[in-house]
């Protein structure tokens, strides 16, 4: 059973940092590509970043320069660390899998991220 469970979300201020991590069981991790994506209300979910087993990572433009995506192999992590963080970002971010095969597509339950002050 796929599961990917998400952390490090919550309220902060315009200009502060969070890190969120997602933690994976039941893939082979390194054979899949991770991803961040983010779903604002009455808008549609969007990539935020990719990370490739060989850690070739791809941002979507807005997040360039403020977000960096890793991955841990040996222990099936991947994080999300974003900095200078814009009310713009708030949204619900969801940890994507993303296998060789095009069914091998998991999503975890994603975790609400809000920039406010």
């Amino acid at each position: 059973q796929v599961q990917l469970v998400e952390s490090g979300g919550g309220l902060v201020q315009p200009g502060g940092s969070l890190r969120l991590s997602c933690a994976a069981s039941g893939i082979i991790f390194s054979r899949y590509t991770m991803g961040w994506y983010r779903q604002a209300p009455g808008k549609q979910r969007e990539l935020v970043a990719s990370c490739t087993f060989g850690s070739s990572t791809n941002y979507v433009d807005s997040v360039k320069g403020r977000f960096t995506i890793s991955r841990d192999n040996a222990k099936n992590m991947v994080y999300l660390q974003m900095n200078s963080l814009k009310p713009e970002d708030t949204a619900v971010y969801y940890c994507n899998a993303r296998g060789p095969v095009m069914w091998q597509n998991y999503w975890g339950q994603g975790i609400q991220v809000t920039v406010s002050s």
